[in-house]
C-alpha cells in the first residue's frame, strides 16, 4: 500500500532509494571483492574483537582509520535501505530490525564472498563493524528524517479495522456444499 496523498511522489522517492541503493552497493562490490596483488597474505581472522584490539594496539591515528572505515563501509545502507522500502508509519524498532539484519547479511555474503577473491581475506570483526556502522546510521539519520517527512506529508494513514472492512465491502458469498456423488 502506498502511503501519503501523492503517489508520484512516493514512487521518486522509492526510485531514487533503489538507485542510490544500487549504486552504493556496486561500489562497495568494486572496494571489496577486486582482487589485489600482494606479496603475502595474512590469514583470516575467525576470532570475534581480536582484529579490532590489534588495531587499537597501533595507535589512536591507525585504529580510528580501521575501525572508522568498517563502520563507515556499510553505513548508508542504514538510511538507504528504509528509504528504499519508503514506508513513513512503521515501528521505528521493526525498520531497525529489518535495516540491521539486512545490512548483516549484506555485509556476510561480502565476508563469504573475499574468500575465492585473491589478496582479500576474511575478517570476522569487518562483519561487527559494518553491522554497527548500519544500526549506527539507521538510529541518527531514520527515525529524525520520517519524522519530518511525516510533518509535511499530512495527516496518517487510517487503520480499517476487518470488521469495518467487511461492513463497508459486504460479506463474502458462500457456495453451499454439494455431495459427491457414489
Amino acid at each position: 500500500m502506498r502511503q501519503g496523498t501523492d503517489g508520484r511522489a512516493v514512487i521518486r522517492f522509492r526510485a531514487a532509494g533503489v538507485s542510490l541503493l544500487l549504486a552504493h552497493l556496486l561500489l562497495v562490490g568494486w572496494l571489496t571483492l577486486r582482487p589485489l596483488d600482494v606479496p603475502w597474505m595474512t590469514a583470516a581472522n575467525l576470532s570475534p574483537f581480536a582484529g579490532i584490539k590489534a588495531d587499537l594496539s597501533l595507535g589512536p591515528a591507525a585504529a580510528f582509520r580501521q575501525i572508522g572505515g568498517g563502520l563507515l563501509l556499510l553505513a548508508p545502507l542504514g538510511v538507504l535501505l528504509p528509504m528504499a522500502g519508503g514506508r513513513l508509519y512503521v515501528s521505528p524498532w521493526l525498520s531497525l530490525a529489518r535495516t540491521v539484519a539486512a545490512g548483516s547479511l549484506i555485509s556476510l555474503a561480502i565476508e563469504l564472498g573475499q574468500t575465492g577473491v585473491p589478496g582479500q581475506v576474511v575478517d570476522v570483526d569487518s562483519l561487527f563493524l559494518n553491522t554497527a556502522g548500519v544500526a549506527l546510521a539507521h538510529v541518527l539519520v531514520v527515525p529524525a528524517c520520517r519524522a519530518r517527512l511525516r510533518r509535511r506529508g499530512g495527516p496518517e494513514p487510517r487503520v480499517v479495522s476487518r470488521r469495518a472492512h467487511e461492513a463497508a465491502q459486504g460479506s463474502t458469498p458462500t457456495i453451499s456444499r454439494v455431495g459427491m456423488a457414489p
